[in-house]
């Protein structure tokens, strides 16, 4: 009896011409273009600058590939290192192979380094950014898809994923975990934009929630995956991992709230030119700075030019008919003084 499945494409590259083009990096690309277009939304609301989050964005992804690639290898390095493998196929991220802890991690130093060089706080860049990065996380769970990977167990539910047979793979129908994983971190970006909205998180809580949300759905999709992957007390290293940095992000999220409640009133020093919500305000504090200084100059270029002019020209003029009235007023009074004259000389 034939069941409902997901089907799985046939290759996961296409050969445009020379130049393969493989689904694992279309979707990686797609996922970068996403959150560096929705941080930047959310950072130019915040009142930074437009463009600033993708100058960042140039610092922290290439870090971040690196990270998510060496925490790979390091964390399965039988599949590279083992006997009968090739350590060259380490290189090879576009066959797949990117752990999120060390992305993430990696990627925190690049955007530290783009932080100093801008002169902005890490945490509040790293809010703006945490839902993008969960929309990221959810479009590039899809290039498991292309590669056929990362696949729970068996299922015959009508959701399950098709897999054909393949190295360290049977061919069958499995839970398709990198659709619940890429669901999930929709949710987690949805909850995270909600509650910043809500709550006015800042200080790095937003991204403290995204990392917490994440590794809460991580763990339970992890614990059904049945690909290769080292166990600690019978329980997958990913799983721990997700159980460590959910704890360390509740504890960051509750100490920042007591240590620094609200949000940071200013995010990016001189963004009064950005397109943010105080754009209105800071362009009419602009506009009455520039025409109290424009009246300042011509009241000061005035009292310069009255100099001489009033020297050459205007009062002159007044001062001769200053001078006029007087000999008018003496020639007045002459006579009377003439009159009595006389009168004078007889006493």
């Amino acid at each position: 009896m034939d069941i409902a499945y997901i089907p799985s494409p046939s290759t996961g590259v296409i050969h445009l011409g020379p130049i393969p083009l493989r689904g694992y990096a279309f979707c990686i690309i797609i996922g970068v273009f996403v959150a560096v277009w929705l941080g930047n939304k959310r950072w130019i609301a915040r009142g930074g600058k437009p463009g600033t989050v993708a100058d960042i964005a140039v610092w922290a992804v290439p870090f971040g590939l690196v990270g998510g690639r060496l925490y790979h290898v390091i964390t399965d390095y039988q599949l590279y290192f083992g006997e009968g493998r090739n350590w060259v196929d380490a290189f090879k991220i576009w066959e797949g192979g990117l752990g999120i802890w060390g992305a993430i991690a990696l990627g925190a130093v690049g955007a530290w380094i783009g932080c100093r060089l801008r002169g902005i706080p890490l945490p509040a860049w790293a809010d703006a950014l945490a839902p993008g990065i969960a929309l990221a996380q959810a479009c590039g769970r899809w290039g498991n898809w292309f590669n056929q990977e990362l696949y729970g167990r068996a299922t015959d539910l009508p959701w399950a994923v098709e897999i054909s047979a393949g190295p360290n793979r049977d061919a069958g129908t499995y839970h398709p975990t990198f659709l619940y994983e890429s669901l999930w971190c929709v949710g987690v970006a949805l909850l995270v934009i909600w509650a910043d909205r809500r709550f006015k998180l800042g200080h790095g809580r937003a991204f403290a929630l995204y990392v917490a949300a994440y590794c809460v759905g991580r763990g339970w999709i992890e614990y059904m995956r049945v690909d290769e992957a080292h166990h600690i007390l019978g329980v997958r290293l990913n799983v721990w991992t997700s159980i460590v940095v959910f704890v360390l992000a509740v504890v960051y999220f509750v100490l920042s709230a007591k240590l620094r409640p609200g949000r940071e009133e200013v995010v990016e020093p001189d963004a009064s030119g950005g397109e943010g919500k105080d754009e209105p305000e800071a362009k009419s504090k602009d506009k009455a700075e520039t025409k109290a200084e424009t009246k300042a100059e011509d009241e000061t270029d005035g009292t310069a030019d009255a100099g001489p002019k009033d020297s050459l020209s205007t009062r002159a003029p007044r001062a001769d008919a200053t001078v006029r009235e007087g000999a008018v007023k003496a020639d007045l009074r002459k006579p009377a003084v003439d009159a009595e004259a006389p009168e004078a000389d007889k006493a």
